[in-house]
């Protein structure tokens, strides 16, 4: 039996000179990618909305629609996607353009293979990272005057929310340092936005780097950039992320896989703001604001000699800590209702709310993937709903069967003796009954394994503290069982 192979990546280029398409296309199909050509950005955009493209690769100058219009209307209908730039007019004025509307990189000419291979791969992986942590906007982003409530973009009213919009309104406007740290998931890359949107750097570049997605030998060149014959492939000057910047905020995501031997210069280019590139004497001065994030314990990290603890304390100047959903759990109807509308809206839906059983497991359930995986249960129960409202069976199976990793009772939930039928009540009926003798016997078993304590019972469960609380009173078994807390 032969393996199944990857599928492979699909990349459109898009450029007015038949040479340069000829030379690209013959590569990176030589790399292994399925390779499209397109020779303006007219035919270009037609391609995107025809076609699965993973890459665009697109020149500046073209007649009819130029790189810059392709870049806006593509990332309009597909955020996501990577679109790497081609320009002979390589100045940091135009790539610090292009990256501000949300170009991943950019290729000077003439460029080498190498060059190209590299940047191919680094936006590739870099997506498909994204991919398996988020999609969009994963805390909830609403209108500031929504009936959610939305602030900085981010909805809800829990107290880890409350806490988290003092400190965004105090620090946002400032050149501090903040260290973003929560499980995957929880809206890190929101955070570090809301703080870049709602300073008076604003409408300066907003550059993000993920430090997982760059292979170690390329990361000091990535944030510092590379004089000409620096390395093999380094056929012209590049400015770095950190030059990129240079007025506004730099982003580093997944601070904690930057290699402990380029600790020590990234260290001194916050300490100095200033660093000279890769294979450079010239040292160079900016002025960054930087935000950094992590869904590692850096404290470990120190502990295990894989991050300097200079370093740590360097970006730990404000620390912001993003709560699990599942510590936000009176959040959930109002997310829930974000993006109820959003997918009606993408998915030409007309669901107009969720019944409240359905309601209930949805507040009910852990989320170890956070408001990402509400998102996509959301999208999928919304895609799935042929009725005016979600219900328990539009949801997905593992969630309607959440009561987690305590065994079931090897004897029926009636205790042993069957339950009886009768006339009165059909199927429906007698399974809902069963269905509630088995949600006690389940739920008094996971609070004797724990003497009583119901964050340990939750846990156990694999439902939130408060799910657990709100089942406990309509089972009525608050009292009797010794309720513990924490």
């Amino acid at each position: 039996m032969h393996p199944v192979l990857p599928e492979k990546k699909q990349v459109l280029i898009v450029d007015d000179e038949p040479n340069l398409r000829k030379i690209l296309a013959a590569q990176l199909s030589r790399d292994g990618y399925d390779v499209m050509v397109a020779e303006d950005g007219e035919q270009g955009l037609t391609m995107l909305r025809e076609n699965h493209i993973d890459l665009v690769v697109t020149d500046l100058k073209m007649p009819k629609v130029d790189g810059m219009t392709l870049l806006r209307e593509a990332l309009r209908e597909s955020p996501d996607l990577p679109i790497v730039m081609i320009t002979a007019h390589g100045t940091v004025d135009t790539a610090v353009e292009a990256l501000k509307l949300g170009a991943f990189d950019y290729l000077t000419k003439p460029f080498d293979k190498d060059e190209v291979r590299q940047v191919v791969a680094k936006a590739l992986r870099t997506r498909a990272l994204a991919q398996e942590e988020a999609t969009t906007d994963p805390v909830g982003v609403g209108s500031p005057t929504s009936a959610t409530g939305a602030r900085f973009g981010i909805i809800g009213a829990s107290p880890g929310l409350t806490d988290l919009y003092a400190v965004l309104e105090r620090v946002a406007d400032s050149p501090t340092t903040v260290l973003i740290t929560g499980e995957s998931g929880t809206g890190k890359e929101l955070v570090a936005r809301a703080l870049h949107e709602h300073s008076t750097r604003k409408d300066k570049p907003f550059i993000k780097v993920n430090c997982a997605a760059i292979p170690k030998e390329l990361i000091e060149s990535e944030l510092f950039g590379y004089e000409r014959g620096a390395f093999t492939g380094a056929v012209s000057s590049k400015p770095g992320r950190f030059e990129l910047a240079n007025g506004g905020t730099l982003f580093l995501d997944e601070v904690g896989e930057i290699p402990v031997e380029m600790q020590v210069k990234l260290l001194r280019a916050l300490q100095e703001s200033e660093f000279e590139r890769v294979g450079g004497i010239k040292t160079i001065h900016v002025d960054v604001r930087l935000v950094a994030a992590t869904n590692r314990d850096l404290k470990k990290l120190i502990a295990a000699n894989a991050f300097r603890e200079d370093l740590f304390y360097r970006l730990n100047v404000v620390s912001i800590r993003l709560p699990a959903l599942r510590e936000r759990d009176t959040d959930i109807p109002l997310l829930v209702e974000h993006f109820l509308a959003k997918f009606n809206e993408r998915l030409k839906k007309q669901v107009t709310g969720v019944e409240p059983e359905a309601l209930d497991i949805l507040s009910a359930y852990g989320w170890p993937g956070n408001i990402r995986e509400l998102e996509n249960v959301m999208e999928r129960s919304v895609l799935f709903c042929d009725a005016q409202k979600l219900r328990v069976e539009d949801l997905p199976g593992e969630l309607r069967g959440s009561a987690g990793s305590v065994a079931p009772p090897t004897s029926d939930a009636s205790g042993g003796a069957e339950m009886p039928l009768s006339g009165e009540g059909g199927l429906k009926e007698h399974v809902k009954v069963a269905m509630s003798r088995l949600e006690r016997d389940l739920v008094s078993r996971a609070l004797k394994q724990t003497s009583g304590n119901v964050t340990h019972a939750a846990r156990l469960l694999k439902i939130s503290r408060k799910g657990l609380q709100l089942k406990m009173k309509e089972l009525g078994l608050r009292e009797g069982i010794g309720e513990k807390g924490d």
